[in-house]
């Protein structure tokens, strides 16, 4: 059977050598997992947030509705089991199997699997607010998990690598000095989603919403607001002041760290074109 791979996971695979290598082996792969673990796999989805793993309905034996990711090499997923296998499906969708080596995932699948974004933005905040609140947990001692200054260490490398394409370096340098003060200044240090917003939360039987694709580091929950804001710019942009401390209040979070989080990242997280000023006009907005 040939197993379609979807346009934005093969574009994302282009960027490195690693990622190409992984695309041109995950026709085996899939099949390999598909005698495994006895399945019937349907074709792949292709939504707007499909860019990292190729991921498909699958049935087990039993008729279990099930779905099997496997995801691309990429610094941010590399222990997305490890916090589906903490979470424990609460409230993140539940693992069945999975194997480390190869970043392959059978999930429990979300039925009717439509995303929050099918709600009003103002009607998305409340929502995702508690699934944050149930997710941030300590993670105990002797956990395994990266804290969040090794992906801010990553993304600063990466930005650091690209200084001669950088349009305002003196905001670039101040997001990255940013970084470092607000990783020294955590008030507390819990497990953390780090990519949470409406097109990551799924309807479900089991509970009204369950969250996927968790991207875990250990840190400060402040930095765990910043995705679902940007994931709403229009009303980002047009007042910040009430939406960050709306969605702060909501959280229980400083909303003055969830700004300065954002600003920074606005600022000084890597990408691909520096000549787009988007994020750079973001973070004037957004400086504290």
């Amino acid at each position: 059977m040939a197993f379609n791979i979807p346009r934005r996971l093969a574009e994302s695979c282009r960027k490195t050598p690693k990622r190409m290598a992984w695309l041109a082996q995950l026709p085996s792969l899939i099949a390999d997992l598909q005698k495994r673990w006895s399945l019937t796999i349907g074709s792949p989805f292709d939504g707007e947030d499909g860019s990292c793993a190729w991921v498909a309905a699958a049935t087990l034996p039993d008729r279990t509705s099930a779905v099997l990711k496997l995801g691309m090499p990429h610094m941010e997923g590399e222990e997305e089991i490890a916090g589906l296998r903490f979470w424990n499906g609460n409230p993140t969708v539940r693992l069945f199997e999975a194997d480390n080596r190869l970043g392959a995932m059978l999930l429990e699948r979300c039925e009717p699997g439509t995303t929050l974004r099918s709600l009003s933005e103002a009607e998305q905040d409340p929502i995702v607010a508690r699934l944050l609140n149930r997710l941030w947990r300590p993670p105990g001692s002797g956990h395994r998990f990266r804290t969040l200054s090794a992906l801010t260490a990553y993304w600063s490398e990466e930005t650091l690598a690209s200084a001669d394409r950088w349009t305002d370096p003196g905001l670039v340098q101040e997001g990255l000095e940013l970084f470092k003060e607000l990783l020294r200044t955590s008030p507390k240090e819990v497990l953390l989603a780090t990519d949470l917003h409406a097109g990551n939360v799924l309807q479900a039987r089991r509970e009204p919403w369950l969250v996927i694709d968790p991207k875990p580091f250990v840190g400060d929950p402040a930095f765990d607001a910043t995705q679902h804001l940007f994931n709403c710019e229009a009303r980002l942009r047009s007042n910040p002041d009430e939406f960050i401390r709306r969605f702060g209040d909501l959280l229980g979070v400083d909303a003055e760290r969830i700004r300065s989080w954002m600003f920074a990242r606005c600022a000084a997280e890597p990408r691909d074109d520096w000549e787009d000023t988007r994020l750079t006009a973001l973070a004037r907005i957004l400086a504290p």
